[in-house]
């Protein structure tokens, strides 16, 4: 398997003087392609800035940052939004769903941004909700939704991308124990069948053993 996505000495850092502190000290990693790799760590411990640094929502104050072969730290704010649209899926813990939009409807605005037609968007959309046990809530908008199932509805929409990157924050936090299990195998699944990376940070420590890689991070480094 090839080396999808490498950072180098990656560092962050928030506020200056006595007000300062270093999220992150230098992490370095490679991971690979057709792996999903779990971050874990207690809170405040650095991995959700190293998501963001990873996925290139974020900047490091210094290190670099290879995604795909791309460098993305050189990139400029829209050079590195249309690589994340290309390549990359996200989950977010707060499902950033839009309101009047329905469970359908959120998916298929992704792929029509990345050029599908509408008819292939629908049906793309409704496979990946019936991936995650939503076939019957397609039409339903989030206000109509519990927490679990929007949670469902952001991971359909990452995965009806089929992108190369897959980058998910705490995609369990608002699933019971059985429907976390579920969501972190299809990740898993969806990484050995379609070679997709998938890095993903979460508290859930009874998630370790579906991880093809786990790595602990503690007060912004990684322990060995």
């Amino acid at each position: 398997m090839t080396v999808s996505l490498r950072a180098g000495a990656v560092r962050k850092h928030y506020g200056e003087g006595v007000q300062r502190v270093d999220a992150l000290h230098p992490v370095s990693l490679s991971l690979r392609s057709g792996e999903m790799v779990m971050i874990t760590g207690p809170s405040g411990s650095g991995k959700s800035t190293l998501l963001a640094i990873l996925s290139g929502l974020l900047s490091p104050d210094a290190g670099s940052v290879e995604a795909l072969g791309s460098a993305l730290t050189p990139m400029s704010g829209d050079q590195r939004d249309r690589f994340r649209l290309a390549h990359s899926g996200f989950i977010f813990q707060g499902f950033h769903l839009l309101p009047a939009l329905t469970a359908s409807e959120q998916v298929e605005i992704v792929l029509r941004r990345l050029g599908v037609p509408a008819r292939e968007a629908r049906s793309r959309a409704a496979q990946a909700l019936a991936a995650v046990g939503l076939e019957r809530r397609m039409s339903n908008r989030p206000g109509e939704m519990s927490g679990g199932e929007k949670q469902r509805v952001a991971i359909a929409r990452a995965l009806a991308k089929r992108p190369a990157l897959i980058f998910a924050d705490e995609p369990t936090s608002a699933l019971d124990s059985e429907n976390g299990r579920q969501i972190a195998a299809l990740l898993r699944a969806e990484a050995h069948a379609s070679g997709a990376t998938v890095v993903c940070v979460t508290h859930d420590s009874r998630l370790a053993d579906l991880a093809d890689q786990v790595l602990c991070m503690e007060d912004g480094r990684m322990l060995a």
